[in-house]
């Protein structure tokens, strides 16, 4: 099968991380191309960036569509355009927050969620609750480090992540910590190792889902919902046009 991992954002390093990530729990036979669209912005830190970053990311799976590609992973935390990505693509396409909250509701009653920025909480509480895990999420903290500060200084990332982990446990009663960025992935084990906690990284538990959907043999539904967008004809009449014929 083949897994196309689409990064929205535009910095090639993340992509080159989280392709790492995912090729390493994929099955052998499972093949895992990973873009990067060039014209968005560098990191999704909110509804604007979001905004900005889903064209490009509908055009890369459009792409996969003609390439014959099985399934879809987003790799942003925000799932960004989640429904519109199924609504063109044929094959399973997974949100790497859906597939990690999914996972930490079935290996624990209780999580928290741990992101980059304060401004991200919103998005992710509004998230977890579409996803009908209110009860189970105990929290969604911040380190308040921006998502390039992931790359630019891992040890502070990892320092800091360690240290919110155990107020999770702590302060939460958490059982289960989920990585609410993709830029954390490859700190998922050392985390779990260094906390006692089970870790949950949303890269690894999407390319999992994708996995045992595709091999299941199951697709996106296309009745009603998810149906494939509408073709339009272009109005004859620009909205200019009309504007001067009214007046």
């Amino acid at each position: 099968m083949h897994i196309l991992l689409i990064n929205p954002n535009s910095t090639a390093s993340m992509t080159s991380q989280v392709l790492e990530s995912a090729v390493r729990v994929a099955y052998p036979t499972t093949r895992i191309t990973a873009v990067n669209p060039v014209d968005t912005p560098v990191s999704i830190e909110g509804g604007a960036d979001e905004a900005m970053a889903v064209p490009a990311m509908l055009s890369e799976i459009r792409k996969g569509q003609a390439q014959g590609v099985d399934a879809y992973v987003i790799a942003c935390f925000d799932d960004p355009g989640l429904h519109a990505a199924r609504e063109i693509a044929r094959g399973p396409v997974i949100g790497i927050c859906q597939a990690a909250i999914q996972v930490a509701m079935t290996i624990s009653r209780r999580f928290t969620v741990i992101t980059t920025l304060p401004r991200s909480i919103p998005i992710i509480e509004d998230l977890v609750s579409a996803y009908g895990a209110n009860h189970h999420c105990r929290n969604v903290r911040a380190i308040n480090l921006p998502v390039l500060g992931l790359d630019e200084d891992p040890v502070e990332a990892e320092r800091l992540l360690v240290m919110e982990i155990g107020k999770a446990k702590q302060e939460d009663r958490a059982e289960a910590i989920v990585l609410g960025c993709a830029g954390m992935s490859l700190l998922c084990d050392r985390l779990s190792a260094a906390t006692g906690i089970p870790v949950i990284d949303g890269v690894t538990a999407a390319v999992k889902v994708a996995e045992a959907l595709v091999g299941a043999g199951y697709k996106t539904s296309k009745v009603n919902g998810y149906d494939f967008p509408r073709v339009k004809s272009p109005s004859p009449v620009s909205s200019m046009e009309q504007v001067g014929n009214l007046a």
